[in-house]
This record gives C-alpha cells, structure tokens and sequence, in this order.
C-alpha cells in the first residue's frame, strides 16, 4: 500500500496519512447531520410530506455518497482530498427547486444525475476545462461568494435569527427565543474555536451546542448511541423515476440541470487546485493525475444521485487534513472508512435539530464570501455582474437565479465597455441560454 501512493516519495507514512484522513472527517463530518436536514427541510414547518425527503435515508446516501467518493478520489486520484455532498447545492436543491419551485425532490435527483453523466462525458472528453477557461474568473468568485451569502442566510433563517416581516420582507427575530439562544450560542462558541485555528472546530461546535441543548432540555437525549442503520429504499434509484415523467422535460428542468452542472464544475477545479497546492503536489503549475481526479468527482456525483442525495463535491475542509500531514490518497481511504462507520451511529446523530446546524451553515457561508477580495471592483465592467451575481441569491433565494443574472450582464457590460474582444464565445451561448430561461421560467 505505501508503495501504491508512494509514503517515501511524499515523505510521509501511515501514522500521518491517518491522522490526516481523520482530521478531515472531523472537519466535514457537520455534513452527516447537515445534508439530511437540508434535504428533508426538517426546518419548514407544516410542509406536505411529498416535498420531504426521507431523513434516514437521505443520512445513509450522504454517508455512502462520501464514502464512496473518498475512496474513489484516493484510490484512482491518489489526492487527499475527501468529497461529500456540497454545501450551497445541497440548499439549490432543497430551497430553489424543491421548496421555491415545486419541483418534486425526484426530479431534481434526476436532473442531479444528468449534471454528473454530463461532467464525466466532458472530463472524459477534455472539454470541461475549456468550459472553465472560457467563465471568467471573476463570475467565479463571485458565484461562490453569493452562494457564501445564500447559505448564511438559510443559516440565519434556521436559527430564526432573522424571520419574515411583512412590513420589510425580512427583520431580526425573537432572540429570547430558547431555540435561537441556543443557535447563538453554538455561534459563538463556533467562531471562538475557529479563531483559535482548532481542527475540527465546526464539528465540535455542534457537539458542544447539542450537550448544551440537552441539558436545558430544548434537545430530547438519545435513548441509544449505536443502533440499526436506516432504509436507504425511500431514495435509492427515485431519480430514475422522474424520467418518465413529462413534467421533468421543461425549461426549468433545464436551468437546475445547469445550475447543478456550472457550481459543481467551479467548485470542485477550485478546491482541487486549493489543496494540491497546499499539499505541495502542484508541479509547474500543473496537477498530476488531475484528469484521474476530475472523474473521482463526477462518478461520485451521479453515484450520489442513484443513492439518494444532492451532488457530490470535493471539500475544502481536506485542507485541513493537509495540514495535519496527509498528502496521499490513503489518507482518503481512512475518511472514507470512517464515513461508513458513522452509519451506524444513526441514532445519536438523529437528534441534532436544525438550532444546532444552523452555525455550522453561517460559518460555512463566511468561508466561501472570501473569495470577493478576489474580484476587480474598480473595473465597473467587471463590478456589475460580479455584484449582481452576489446579490441575487440570497435576496430571489435562489443560486441560478444569480448566475443566469450574472451571466446575462457580463457580455453586456463588456460590449458597451468596448471589450467584445475579450468574450469567450461560450459566454454569448450562456447569455442566450439564461435570457430563453428567464422567459419561459414566466410561464
């Protein structure tokens, strides 16, 4: 096995690859409670059961998705990189489709597998890397800032922190409310630990809040710790299910499909880059075995897909394992095993209640709004789209709302700006692509 992902070359060895690949599911392992209740929307109140996920079975495909992934990425990419589903389309796909759009949790499980069938055929193909040559890089950052926003203000609405206002649309909330004190509290404590730099600090964070919770009685004690692992049956396969139907083939099914696709496509190239450059694997700016890599990604996403969760991605918390010592893929291997194990902890898992997560996603948020220090705002060309981008997606609470917005004014900013030159012509295909979904999402 050490000769497999080379210790000696990488100087590294097994004490270190595991401590790592340990570290890193300490710094995800929020995900295991968070996807199932983003999914299920445990959080919206007087909700028909039809929009709701199963959370069993939702928590089970998020622990195989990522398992799954994990291995995968450190057997045939040899990066220590863990994936998992993603923070940002986890809530596109409970938020924008399911609950803001009526859109069958089935069939956006459908359009999920068609975005990673589409991102293997153009890894395979070579193609995806012109595509992301083609955004510019500044749409980028600022896809991932607004979806920094979206998520901190999913964050603030679990946490009743910030609720409906008739008057202002929005307005800050009862914080006399136990619910949202303990949320504030798990905050704090969240943001301490993470200014001290504490590996794992998330998950903690919310272990923390749940003892707390438990002992002024706002969080029902588990009766069991280790129990019997969940029907994965009320999600595995549904996504097939939504290709027969018609209502799957529409505009709006096509604009998910893509939103799914461009968010994944930037998100897991950025977080690849990120960590091999941190680990010390880039050679000549280039990435070994990147191409390995890359399908890692897009077969763990429709993998997920079939199981029963929202796409799969690469994470930034690998940094955090880098940090530790990993710089192999076996270190993937131990945080894929231990997302399997975690299966079987169900039970103790299931109690942590929306309060509890909410911090871990007003974190999050704060994490990925970095990359605006990355966008030119004194090129106004450049700042509209960008800002526009932003923006839109916490206040139309919808992420491909924002990038179809962004995607619309760039050509336009930069033709009258005189820079037509400049435009890649993949982004006048996207123009006319999202202005098409913009009028037939009106009727």
């Amino acid at each position: 096995m050490h000769k497999y992902f080379e210790f000696e070359k990488y100087g590294t060895n097994y004490r270190r690859e595991f401590i790592g690949g340990l570290t890193t599911f300490l710094a995800m392992a929020y995900i295991l409670v968070v996807n199932p209740l983003t999914l299920s929307l445990a959080s919206i109140e007087d909700l028909p059961e039809a929009l709701r996920m199963d959370y069993g079975a939702v928590f089970v495909a998020t622990a195989l998705a990522s398992a799954l992934g994990s291995l995968i990425m450190g057997l045939l990419g040899k990066y220590p990189l863990a994936l998992a589903p993603g923070m940002g389309l986890n809530a596109f796909f409970a938020y924008t489709v399911v609950l803001g759009s009526g859109i069958p949790w089935q069939h956006a499980l459908g359009a999920v597998f068609i975005s990673g069938v589409f991102f293997l055929i153009l890894t395979l193909t070579g193609l995806r890397e012109k595509i992301i040559n083609a955004i510019p890089v500044e749409l980028k950052y600022a896809v991932g800032a607004g979806i920094g926003l979206f998520i901190t203000f999913v964050g603030l609405q679990n946490a009743k922190i910030i609720v409906n206002n008739d008057a202002t649309l929005v307005g800050l909330g009862d914080l006399s409310n136990p619910d949202t004190l303990l949320a504030i509290f798990g905050l704090i404590i969240t943001v301490i630990m993470m200014t001290r730099g504490i590996t794992g600090a998330v998950f903690y964070g919310m272990v923390i809040t749940v003892i707390v919770g438990m002992i002024f009685k706002l969080i029902d004690v588990p009766t069991q710790v280790v129990g019997s692992v969940p029907s994965l049956a009320p999600t595995f396969g549904a996504a097939f299910s939504s290709f027969g139907d018609s209502s799957f083939y529409t505009t709006a099914m096509l604009g998910v499909i893509l939103t799914f696709f461009f968010v994944d496509f930037f998100d897991n190239a950025g977080t690849l880059v990120a960590v091999a450059n941190q680990a010390g694997l880039m050679k000549d700016g280039k990435l070994e075995n990147a191409g390995r890599a890359l399908i890692s990604d897009s077969v763990a996403s429709t993998a997920g897909a079939i199981l029963g969760t929202s796409t799969v991605t690469s994470y930034i918390e690998s940094s955090a394992g880098v940090a530790a010592g990993a710089r192999t893929g076996f270190a993937s291997l131990v945080t894929a095993g231990l997302f399997i194990l975690s299966i079987f902890f169900f039970p103790l898992l299931s109690v942590v209640t929306a309060p509890v997560t909410a911090p871990a996603l007003i974190i999050v948020g704060v994490l990925m709004v970095s990359s605006l220090g990355k966008i030119d705002w004194t090129r106004f060309e450049i700042a509209v789209p960008a800002f526009l981008t932003i923006i839109a997606m916490p206040l139309s609470y919808s992420i491909a709302t924002g990038i179809a917005i962004g995607f619309i004014f760039y050509p336009i900013t930069m033709l009258i700006k005189g820079r037509g030159k400049d435009i890649h012509p993949i982004m006048y295909f996207f123009f006319v692509i999202f202005v098409l979904y913009f009028i037939f999402l009106q009727h």
